[in-house]
Parts: structure tokens; sequence; C-alpha cells
């Protein structure tokens, strides 16, 4: 672990869990923090990372939205068990603009555009049967055509504060190195005892 850089790292770590066969090396565990104060935690996929954050879509109605919309902190951690390595974040999420939200919406495959438009994520159904109905319904307004993003759909970019590495090593002796966001917008480094 010797980048300066912390998203250099993860980008590294990332390929590395990429190109080992890991079923969804993207998959990230995302915790928030409800008006109540109790922690919500989930798996969501991870969409993009660069130098500005970590990206990943959802509704912005669902419970993580609401959450996010109530207060932005979150953590992020990324667990890679063939490789032993695990990586944690903490960062203010903030929603990305409609333009990037626009450009990944098309990029998904259809079902799942539609499947957008069919789900009030996270609200109560009667059974399923009724959000297979809704699906119906919303394949056949947009037959023929292109499915547009809905307006409650979208991105958010976790913008990091601390990023901590962990390997592991025999003994219990891990690597730990965290990364915090300095004043001048830099990196420092912190080795951490395992």
């Amino acid at each position: 672990m010797s980048a300066t850089d912390p998203i250099t790292l993860f980008t590294e770590w990332f390929a590395k869990a990429a190109s080992t066969g890991i079923d969804k090396p993207n998959a990230m565990t995302l915790t928030t923090v409800g008006s109540d104060g109790r922690p919500d935690a989930r798996i969501v996929l991870l969409s993009s990372v660069d130098t500005r954050g970590f990206v990943f879509h959802t509704n912005y109605q669902s419970r993580k939205g609401e959450e996010l919309a109530h207060n932005p902190a979150v953590a992020l951690v990324f667990w890679w068990d063939p490789l032993g390595s695990q990586v944690r974040i903490e960062g203010q999420a903030t929603k990305t603009s409609a333009a990037e939200s626009d450009a990944y919406f098309a990029k998904r495959p259809r079902g799942s555009q539609l499947g957008a438009w069919a789900s009030a994520q996270s609200r109560p159904i009667e059974s399923r049967a009724v959000l297979e109905a809704q699906l119906r319904e919303c394949e056949r307004e947009y037959d023929g055509r292109p499915v547009p993003r809905p307006p409650h759909w979208g991105g958010y970019r976790v913008v990091p504060q601390r990023i901590e590495f962990w390997q592991d090593r025999p003994n219990r002796l891990h690597d730990r190195i965290r990364y915090e966001r300095a004043a001048d917008g830099g990196w420092r480094t912190l080795q951490l005892s395992p």
C-alpha cells in the first residue's frame, strides 16, 4: 500500500478484485442514518469512481433517499473475501447532476429502466402481482420508444473524507492504512494498529 492518493489505490484494488472473478466486485454496503438516529445498511452497486468520489444510483424516494435527504453522512464498505481485502469509506453524499443521472440511466438494461418506473421502492405493496401489473403498464406506456429517466431516480456521489484500506495478514497483524482529507484538499496518511 504505497499510493499517496487513496482513489488511485482503490482503483488498483478494485481492478484486482474484478480480475479474480469475484461476482459483483462493485457491491458495497451503504450505511445511512435515519431521522430517528438509527443506522441503516444495505448493499448497493458502485456505478463509478473518480477523484470526485464514489457514485451509486437509486430511487430518491426510497428509504435510503429519505435518510440521505435528512443526513448526507454515509459510510461505504467493500469486502473482497478471496483477497482478504476491505475498504471503508466515510463521507458526504450529494446528488449527481441530472445530466450525469440521465447518461447512466440511458446505459441501463431496458428492464431495469422500466423497473425504476414500476417500483415505488421501499413502499409497501399489496402483492407481487400488483408490482408485476405495474411493470406491464410501464411496458405498454413505453412500447417502441426510449424509457426516460424518472425524476425520482438518479445518482449520489459520496465525497470521501476518510478511506481505510485493510489487508488480511497472518496472526491478526493486518495492514491498516487510513487516508484522511486534509484542510488543503490533499490526503494525510496514517498507519493504524490492527
